[in-house]
Parts: C-alpha cells; sequence; structure tokens
C-alpha cells in the first residue's frame, strides 16, 4: 500500500501542475471525467463482492443481489428528493467514515472496534472538513442548490474547528494505545498537509477529484481486486474492469443525459451530488462488510 500511496503523492502534483495551466472551467470537466472513469469504477463492482462475501454455499441469485442494490440506490434518491438537507449531512458523514475507513483499515491498529470506527469517521470527515473550509463560497453554493437551504460561513469555520479538536483527541488515544499509529502518525500528517495544500490552490471540484481518484478510489481498486481474486495482477485488474464495465457504462448513460438536461442550469451540481452520494451509499456498506469478512479471515 505505501507503494501505491507514493504513486498518489506523485500523481496529486502532477494534478496541482496541471492546474497553472487549465481555467476553472475545464477544471471542473476534467474533474468530472476522472470521477466518472476511475471514481465509478472503483465502486461498479459491488454486486461482484456481495457474491464474494456471501458465506452461504449458494451465491444470492444475480437478479435479487441487483433488485436490492438499486432499491437502495433508489431510497437514497427518494430521501434527497424529499428531505435533501437531511440526505446530504448523511451523505458527508457515510463519505467520511467510507474515506477514513479505506485509508486507515490497513494499517492494524489493533484497537478497539468501536474506537476504530470512530477514528475513521474523524479522519474522513477532517479530510472532508478541509475540502470545505478551503472553498467554503462553492460549497454554500453547493449546499444552497441541492437543499434549497443557506448556510453562514460560521457554520463551515465551526465545524471545521470542532473537527480538528476532535481529530486531535482521537489521534492521541490512538497514538498512546497503538505503537502502529505512534510509527505512522508523522506519515499521516504528512498526508494531510499534502491534502491542504492540493485543497488550497485548487477548486473544490479539482482538489475532490485528486484526492477521491488518487487517495481514495486507486487504493480502493487495489483492496477490491485484492479481495476477489485473491492476487493483484494486469490479469485480475482487466477481470475486474470487464466485470464492472457493464454497470460503469449505466452509470454514465444515466449522468450524461442529466447533463445534457442540466448543461446550463446550476441543478447539475445538486444532481451530480445527489447521483455520488446515492452511489455512495450502498457501496460503503459493501465495503465495510468486505474489511470486516478481511479481519475475520486473518483472525483465524
Amino acid at each position: 500500500m505505501d507503494k501505491i500511496y507514493n504513486i498518489s503523492i506523485f500523481l496529486s502534483f502532477v494534478g496541482l501542475w496541471i492546474t497553472s495551466y487549465l481555467t476553472g472551467t475545464i477544471e471542473v470537466v476534467l474533474g468530472f471525467i476522472l470521477i466518472f472513469s476511475f471514481g465509478i469504477l472503483h465502486g461498479s463492482n459491488d454486486i461482484l463482492l456481495i457474491n464474494t462475501l456471501s458465506k452461504s454455499k449458494q451465491k444470492h441469485s444475480y437478479l435479487k443481489v441487483l433488485a436490492i442494490y438499486l432499491l437502495t440506490i433508489f431510497l437514497a434518491v427518494t430521501v434527497f428528493y424529499f428531505i435533501p438537507l437531511f440526505a446530504l449531512l448523511l451523505f458527508v458523514a457515510f463519505s467520511a467514515f467510507h474515506f477514513g475507513e479505506q485509508h486507515m483499515e490497513n494499517k492494524n491498529l489493533n484497537l478497539h472496534k468501536s474506537i476504530l470506527n470512530i477514528f475513521y469517521f474523524v479522519y474522513g470527515l477532517l479530510v472532508l472538513q478541509i475540502l470545505f473550509i478551503l472553498n467554503t463560497s462553492e460549497v454554500l453554493e453547493i449546499i444552497e442548490s441541492i437543499a434549497n437551504y443557506s448556510i453562514t460561513k460560521g457554520i463551515i469555520e465551526f465545524s471545521f474547528i470542532s473537527t480538528l479538536v476532535a481529530f486531535l483527541i482521537i489521534s492521541t488515544y490512538v497514538m498512546i494505545f497503538s505503537k502502529t499509529y505512534r510509527a505512522l502518525f508523522l506519515k499521516e500528517i504528512f498526508y494531510l498537509v499534502i491534502f491542504t495544500i492540493i485543497f488550497n490552490v485548487s477548486t473544490l471540484i479539482w482538489g475532490f477529484t485528486i484526492y477521491f481518484i488518487f487517495w481514495h478510489s486507486i487504493p480502493s481498486l487495489f483492496e477490491q481486486v485484492s479481495f476477489i481474486y485473491k492476487e493483484f495482477n494486469t490479469k485480475t485488474i482487466l477481470k475486474y474492469c470487464i466485470k464492472a464495465l457493464p454497470y460503469w457504462i449505466m452509470s454514465l448513460i444515466g449522468i450524461s443525459i442529466v447533463f445534457y438536461i442540466l448543461k446550463d442550469d446550476k441543478m447539475f451540481y445538486a444532481i451530480f451530488f445527489s447521483f455520488i452520494a446515492a452511489v455512495t451509499f450502498p457501496h460503503a456498506l459493501v465495503i465495510n462488510k468486505m474489511f470486516l469478512h478481511k479481519k475475520a479471515q486473518s483472525s483465524k
């Protein structure tokens, strides 16, 4: 995983270099292209993961698993439509835990599950809060377009400070009880500094893209391919991509239709983040089950 993060650092600074040659609009377009390539790809094989995770000898029927998965997405979209502010807060919470779990799970911190879950959530939330505090005006616009609700810059600032304090407290606790984390602490702070630099010089979409693709999606793809096929190489990557292709194409078609209809409408950002959120809810649950299964297998 360290090799992957080294690649992530390199690609992140390539992304920063690119920003010096692109306008804000082109950054947004390129960000969408990357999100709907690697970003959507990393969540396109959830059904295959569910089948792999099945403890029964007989796999769940394909149509049953697909129906449940699509129903979950439909429910998420419905919640966004009727109670968007609640759905948006739920999306941030799910994303925070999902990002934190993906980044920290492989560290083998050897702590109680409840402490780890809090740590994952706070770490992921801090990353998002750094992104929000450095792109406040864009965040406020998106919140208003999605939820039709205005919040102040002060709320964003208060949320960031509260999350930072919470991270310092939980991080101190983890350092005390985990030798592994003590050894990794400075490296993790270095990563947070890199995120801060990226988010500070990028637009909201481009900064999110760099983190989402290079620091989340690519490491997640590594974990998923290794879990499903028991090894990570060109052959297994190709197998994964072929399996994911139909769902990836359906996602691209759906969002392309939405973009064509709303390309000149500020609601596009609302639809975009609503779509990402709807997919994130079931995906985060599936990945959590994958990590729990891996941990259970390793403890045998």
